[in-house]
């Protein structure tokens, strides 16, 4: 069903664990340590789930195991069971060069990751009926969510990426008025000044679209800073979570 928004952030934060039912991928993580090996847990390499409403109805696991074809396994987890497991050769798509995700630096859950998510699409006024998910890290190591929004036909809409550590959002695409990462960037570079040796690109921040870019900056920065303040609501620390399983 198409999300349009109707209601505040404090009834989506109220109502969003109500509205699942398919597992979230910690309790799919928790089935793989507990039905197959809790060492998988300390070596997983991303975990995706697709079509989610708000959580897919299975999660497929890439974890690290040297004694596997390849080196690593894929799991997937349906209905709180292992639906299927097998050892594939081909190469490891996703976290930076197959690395292995820090568990203890998680602290955001598909549940919470779909929360921030929604959150922003509805700052920048995004419709979506479903919500695809990709937990990996980035090329500094950093555990993120890479949430893509889909439409009713499954084309995506726009793509959130949330930090797992601190939950804020560092990136998004094809949203704020479709405005690329070029010109609203993320919260790093939008705190960078500018140097002396920047002419080259006056005339992209000076010129006729100074204005709009400024005003989806701010857009952006907004969404940004409420989307850490939902964090605060969602936060769930994985260790915490799997130790008391």
């Amino acid at each position: 069903m198409r999300k349009f928004f109707l209601v505040g952030a404090s009834v989506i934060v109220a109502n969003f664990a109500f509205a699942q039912e398919s597992p979230t991928a910690y309790e799919a993580l928790r089935v793989v340590g507990k039905k197959l090996n809790r060492d998988y847990v300390s070596h997983v390499i991303s975990v995706t789930g697709v079509r989610g409403n708000p959580q897919p109805e299975t999660w497929r696991v890439l974890v690290e195991d040297q004694h596997a074809r390849g080196g690593v396994r894929e799991i997937e987890v349906a209905n709180g069971n292992i639906a299927s497991e097998r050892t594939p050769v081909r190469t490891v798509v996703g976290s930076a060069e197959g690395a292995t995700i820090d568990t203890t630096r998680l602290n955001l859950d598909s549940s919470g990751a779909y929360a921030v998510a929604s959150h922003t699409a509805e700052k920048s006024n995004t419709i979506f009926a479903t919500a695809s998910y990709t937990l990996r890290t980035d090329e500094r190591g950093d555990p993120i969510w890479v949430v893509t929004l889909n439409s009713d036909s499954g084309s995506p809409v726009g793509t959130i990426h949330i930090n797992c550590n601190r939950g804020n959002v560092v990136r998004t695409e094809g949203m704020f008025a479709g405005a690329t990462m070029k010109d609203v960037e993320t919260e790093r570079d939008l705190e960078q000044p500018r140097g002396d040796n920047d002419n080259d690109n006056d005339n992209d921040e000076h010129g006729i679209l100074y204005g709009p870019r400024q005003k989806l900056r701010e857009t952006f920065r907004h969404a940004r800073d409420d989307a850490s303040g939902m964090f605060d609501r969602v936060r769930r620390s994985f260790t915490d979570f799997i130790n008391r399983g």
